[in-house]
């Protein structure tokens, strides 16, 4: 008898735009289910006026309906267009693209980088992507390309420096070495609920200084360590896609002159070293019309500040701060000038036509991710419309309310709520204003301060922010990995994407707990005068 061959079932690879695509599907028709069965919620918030909860009604919003498709398609353009991660993307990109196509980067990373050893240049990148919520998400899209750039230019998979961006920007977003837009846009709403049990609590800006400084060296070590004993080796050694390998089969034979070969080699180094110092000239020159443009009170100064807010802080971090909104650009010129500087100095540029097709050639491989891009912001506004987050939200709100837990156990409860909203609503601030009017009084009447309560919200928004398509930058990390892919017939899914960063998250979520937990028990100060305990 003939044995019977096993039959076995062919993988499907659904390229990320069908996914997101079907992902939408899936939102519209369960908004409809979900409003059939009148799904709603009820919230509290303080009234910064009379200092009074009002009671809030949240339902699910049916697309399936002529009013919700009346919707989706007048607000198409009008949600890509102002999608958040469009703008940004391109802006950091104009910097990048130049810096590269003059060779800045590659000399640089040859120069200065190549030198350290590959767990200090990892730890270097976590560290920089941990902090960078200092200044809102920048750290999506200048770090997660410039990860690529540094690991494939030091012989690394390219791969490995964007997971390492990624989950660097993403998991480690509550952690910082300064106050920064995170402490200006949550301690409003965590005073408010404090006063609802003490009239006269107030949270100082630097009132969780101490525990984020601490917070973002240890991510970046513990980090380091996740990156480089658990998915650097999983992915192992960088293959270049088919058409290069084919390219590269090609070798001729050259018989080279070694003086000749000396010769060129030293008059590399001079431009290169040339191009270096014109490259930093240009580049202090930015940095100090950057500075002077954050110091109010001079001459034409504070040109970065919003005159409006009455400290210096709120000048610089605040909703209507230029120095927020503008910061993408400023690393964009930063990038550009010293791009330039260098290209003209190491004469790696001819002329400005050349400077600018090089520079395309980068841009060229972002096509995909455009695509991609539009359809995240589809979805993610589409989400948004049908509530479907901010009931869940309320849910976890005021399950916190009816259990009568204290101490740990209620501070992890805490923790769990707000881990599972941020895979529906990753805003810090959308979350903490349903949140802190039952999560600060109840943690205050545990005999927690409404300042470590709001470190417990950094925490939980942090554990599970990179593990969301929802998440408005994950589409951003998605479309790098696909960029550097090098099996470019069977593209990276949204699900090997969250499996590459899974045991990143997994492991920096338990080292939130354990930082949380640790801090409370021991009671060290989390800021100037401030403890985890009244």
């Amino acid at each position: 008898m003939k044995a019977k061959k096993k039959l076995k079932l062919k993988k499907i690879y659904l390229h990320p735009v069908t996914a997101i695509i079907l992902l939408i599907a899936l939102v519209i028709v369960l908004s409809a289910v979900l409003s059939f069965f009148e799904m709603q919620a009820t919230y509290s918030t303080v009234n910064p006026v009379t200092n009074q909860l009002e009671s809030n009604l949240v339902t699910v919003e049916n697309l399936l309906n002529y009013d919700g498709l009346k919707y989706m398609i007048s607000n198409a353009a009008r949600n890509f267009i102002s999608f958040t991660p469009l703008s940004t993307l391109l802006v950091a990109l104009l910097g990048v693209s130049v810096a590269q196509a003059t060779g800045l980067f590659d000399t640089f990373i040859k120069r200065h980088m190549v030198k350290l050893d590959n767990k200090k240049i990892t730890f270097l990148l976590i560290f920089l992507a941990t902090i960078s919520s200092l200044i809102n998400d920048v750290g999506y899209v200048i770090l997660i390309p410039l990860g690529a750039i540094l690991f494939m230019a030091n012989g690394r998979n390219p791969l490995t420096g964007i997971i390492a961006s990624f989950g660097g920007v993403a998991f480690g977003y509550g952690a910082t070495i300064f106050v920064g837009s995170m402490e200006v846009n949550l301690i409003p709403a965590t005073t408010s609920a404090a006063r609802l049990i003490d009239s006269t609590s107030h949270i100082s800006l630097t009132s969780n200084l101490f525990i984020i400084i601490a917070t973002s060296v240890i991510l970046s070590i513990v980090g380091t360590i996740v990156i480089e004993k658990i998915i650097a080796p999983r992915l192992g050694r960088y293959k270049e896609p088919k058409e290069f390998q084919e390219e590269n089969k090609t070798v001729e034979l050259e018989v080279i002159n070694i003086e000749e070969e000396e010769q060129r080699k030293l008059e590399t180094e001079l431009r290169e070293k040339r191009g270096l110092r014109n490259a930093l000239i240009a580049g202090i020159i930015v940095l100090a019309i950057f500075v002077y443009s954050l110091i109010p009170g001079l001459p034409f100064s504070g040109l970065l500040l919003d005159m409006n807010e009455t400290t210096y802080l709120g000048q610089v971090f605040g909703d209507n701060s230029y120095f927020q909104d503008g910061f993408t650009y400023m690393v964009s010129i930063f990038l550009l000038a010293t791009g330039i500087a260098y290209g003209i100095g190491a004469k790696t540029i001819k002329n400005d036509k050349e400077l600018f097709n090089k520079a395309g050639d980068y841009m060229k491989e972002i096509g995909t991710l455009i695509i991609m891009i539009f359809f995240v912001a589809q979805l993610t506004s589409i989400f948004r419309r049908t509530n479907i987050g901010t009931v869940i939200l309320a849910w976890g709100a005021n399950l916190i309310s009816n259990l009568s837990f204290t101490g740990i156990p209620l501070i992890l409860l805490v923790l769990l709520v707000i881990a599972v909203a941020n895979l529906f609503i990753t805003t810090p601030l959308a979350k903490w204003t349903v949140l802190a009017p039952v999560v600060v009084p109840s943690l205050m009447q545990s005999n927690i301060t409404p300042q470590f309560a709001q470190f417990i919200l950094r925490a939980g928004d942090s554990m599970t922010k990179g593990i969301t398509p929802l998440l408005a930058f994950f589409v951003i990390y998605l479309g790098y990995l696909n960029i550097y892919n090098p099996k470019k017939e069977k593209p990276i899914t949204i699900r090997q994407a969250i499996a590459y960063v899974a045991p990143y998250g997994g492991i920096i979520a338990a080292t939130w707990v354990l930082i949380t937990i640790g801090w409370y028990l021991i009671g060290l100060p989390i800021g100037p005068g401030v403890f985890p305990t009244a």
